[in-house]
């Protein structure tokens, strides 16, 4: 009997090893891309941490006569979609993956005070309804413009550019053509305990948005309604590196002129 079980054991084992296909790494999905150095503009610069685990969100700083100033912030974000509709361009990690092409491990908040160290002056969101009226009324979100770019490696290649390259538009069949404002979200007080600390709205998830959001951090100043980013706005697949990759987000205030 315990040859006969014994027998049938070593024939399974001879099927399964004959008639099962081998992996061969075609259908593997590609390794995740490390992230490179940050690419300061100048050789004189520095790149300092800003954020309490010392890693997540630097500020270059530049010479200055004695002193120095911020010309850029740097985030290091994780590619979290390649395909599909997009309502977002960078969330908060853990909450809207699923329409945003990069995600932070970081409280958005932070993100908020490098832009003010950097020059940035805040605006205000979106507002759907007239204040005074109550009635329907748009007003697009205002605030500093923020250029936004990406330092990556993809492809065994440096890549940079700018951050609108990734997000597509079907109808026109070219990038994203606006720019980002800081907005600035909102800090949301607890109706249940007004000593807490106000929440910053955009923790949601709406750090840098693509429709229009309340709570946004950065937002275009332009109509663009949920349903219409998704019929019009997808992630560009060929140009952003595989899920998992770190990227740098690159954050320059663009100067008002006087």
């Amino acid at each position: 009997m315990l040859k006969t079980i014994f027998g049938f054991t070593a024939l399974a084992a001879l099927v399964v090893g004959t008639s099962l296909p081998r992996s061969t790494g075609a259908d593997d999905p590609p390794k995740p891309e490390e992230l490179p150095e940050y690419p300061l503009l100048d050789k004189k610069n520095t790149a300092k941490a800003v954020t309490p685990d010392e890693k997540t969100i630097v500020a270059e700083l530049a010479p200055d006569g004695d002193k120095k100033k911020i010309v850029r912030i740097g985030m290091i974000c994780e590619v979290c979609l390649r395909e599909g509709a997009l309502e977002q361009f960078l969330c908060k990690k853990g909450t809207k993956e699923h329409e945003a092409i990069v995600r932070i491990d970081q409280d958005a908040e932070m993100v908020h005070l490098a832009l003010l160290a950097a020059g940035a002056k805040v605006g205000t969101p979106t507002q759907f309804v007239n204040a005074q009226t109550g009635c329907p009324e748009f007003k697009a979100a205002t605030g500093s413009k923020v250029n936004v770019s990406v330092h990556y490696k993809h492809k065994g290649k440096l890549h940079t550019h700018p951050a609108q390259d990734w997000i597509w538009d079907t109808k026109k069949k070219a990038p994203i053509e606006h720019t980002w404002v800081f907005a600035g979200s909102q800090f949301i007080k607890n109706p249940d305990d007004p000593k807490a600390k106000p929440f910053y709205g955009a923790n949601s998830g709406d750090i840098f948005s693509i429709s229009n959001f309340p709570y946004s951090t950065l937002e275009m100043p332009v109509q663009i309604s949920k349903d219409e980013a998704q019929l019009t706005y997808e992630a560009k697949t060929d140009k952003i590196p595989p899920l998992g990759s770190k990227v740098w987000v690159i954050l320059e205030v663009v100067a008002e002129k006087k």
